[in-house]
């Protein structure tokens, strides 16, 4: 069940990357300068952050599987229509489009995946929504290397199959996946919180039979009652006390740990990829080489933390990956600071290159087994059961449009300050994270979704 949920992890991450190793084919195609350029990438981030912000009260209203068939239908849409546009306008529309469906299944998946999943092994279930994540990120890439090897010319630009370019197949591949997931999602049952919030409660207990509590689903099931209000159904009011009016406190916790897990400059890696490693003096295929070997890290790194996860706790993984960021970020920053520039206008690492490649490569490593997936962990199951959709729907917004402001500045800040330069901003918020986590991230390891609502 929560495998299936996680397939839509594995196309936000596959719609999310499989712009990576299409910058450069798009900016000719469309004509586009460097804004333009960055906004063709980013463009998406806005819907991202319209989907995650609506999805939650689609999700409290409807259900949570509603809520993800609809994100699968917009998932095929704005997968066709990006490969099919043939304008720089044509293409940020269904971008966003996509956008909306990524946004969507960022905030649901892990809402479901900890609203079936028991306790005891809640993190390394919840950890699947970042597995899927990862990989879809990974075989985005690797498709996209092997793509652009097989078309003329080797470049995203040439010709590939049935007289369409290649960066055309790079969104339309993911139509595959698409499919399995909007077939997946017919054998899985709705949450079991969801039902109870809707008076479903007799649905509710044979779901909670089957899947987490096979000998007390009746107790379960008055226990989440207890939880929620009686006097109307979730909603984004639930996010306000009603005794002070201001937000409550685990809501100002989920906008900030959503923010800062893109803060650190993550998406960098993965959405200019090609970019980044040209300006660092790669060839185009050297370049998505090293997208595939940092996307294989990034899937490695996360299997280490779903083993970890429930046996270590949330809150010491954050710490410890945020330690490894600061270094790691600081070390590519030094390096891409001080590197000199070749007559070709880009930096000529020299010996620094290897380094370069292992630091970003344990850069990644860090992220993977902390801010990665616990964030999405800690995001789908630190909430009470009254607020969880609405909680998510702002964190959700939180995340996307800090993922937005940091993907759209890159190319200016490479512009001005170079590759140094915006690594050691990242860097920064990687530092400030350390302090963020020990001072108001609660541990929520081996508690039920229920004894944390109190």
């Amino acid at each position: 069940v929560s495998s299936v949920a996680a397939i839509g992890g594995f196309l936000f991450g596959y719609d999310s990357a499989c712009i990576n190793g299409t910058v450069d084919a798009l900016k000719l195609a469309f004509h586009a300068n460097n804004v333009g350029s960055g906004f063709n990438v980013a463009s998406m981030l806005l819907g991202c952050a319209v989907g995650a912000f609506f999805a939650g009260g689609i999700a409290d209203k409807f259900g949570r599987r509603a809520a993800l068939f609809a994100s699968a239908v917009l998932f095929a849409i704005g997968a066709y229509g990006a490969g099919a546009s043939t304008s720089s306008m044509m293409f940020v529309v269904f971008r966003l489009i996509g956008g909306v469906a990524v946004g969507a299944a960022s905030v649901i998946a892990p809402a479901y995946i900890s609203e079936v999943a028991p306790a005891a092994y809640r993190g390394r279930l919840s950890s699947l929504q970042q597995l899927g994540i990862v990989t879809g990120i990974f075989f985005a890439l690797l498709i996209n290397y092997f793509i652009a090897k097989a078309a003329v010319g080797h470049t995203a630009s040439g010709e590939f199959w049935m007289g369409y370019q290649a960066w055309k197949w790079m969104f339309w591949v993911q139509l595959v996946p698409i499919a399995l997931f909007f077939l997946g999602l017919f054998t899985i049952p709705e949450s079991p919180r969801y039902l109870v919030a809707a008076g479903k409660a007799d649905l509710a207990q044979a779901v909670l039979a089957k899947t987490s509590h096979p000998k007390d689903a009746d107790a379960k099931v008055a226990e989440i009652k207890a939880t929620l209000a009686a006097d109307h159904r979730p909603s984004l009011k639930d996010l306000f006390d009603r005794s002070s009016g201001k937000v409550h406190p685990v809501v100002w916790v989920g906008l900030i740990i959503a923010a800062l897990q893109q803060f650190v400059g993550i998406n960098v890696i993965f959405y200019y990829g090609e970019v980044l490693w040209k300006a660092a003096g790669s060839s185009e295929a050297d370049a998505l080489i090293h997208n595939v070997i940092l996307g294989t890290i990034n899937v490695g790194s996360t299997l280490v933390a779903i083993a970890l996860v429930d046996k270590w706790g949330r809150k010491p993984l954050l710490i410890m990956g945020s330690v490894g960021m600061v270094i790691t970020l600081g070390l590519m920053a030094y390096i891409f600071g001080t590197a000199k520039h070749g007559a070709d206008g880009n930096l000529d690492l020299g010996n620094l290159g290897m380094p370069a490649l292992v630091a970003a490569c344990a850069y990644v490593f860090a992220f993977g087994v902390s801010w990665g997936p616990i964030v999405w962990v800690l995001l789908g199951e630190m909430f009470p059961n009254q607020m969880r959709g609405a909680a998510l729907a702002v964190s959700g917004l939180s995340q996307w449009l800090a993922n937005f402001a940091i993907t759209m500045t890159f190319p200016i800040l490479l512009d001005k300050f170079g590759l140094g330069g915006a690594y050691g901003l990242y860097a920064a918020f990687a530092l400030i994270s350390i302090f963020i986590v020990m001072a108001i991230v609660k541990e929520t390891k081996g508690r039920t979704l229920e004894q944390m609502t109190s």
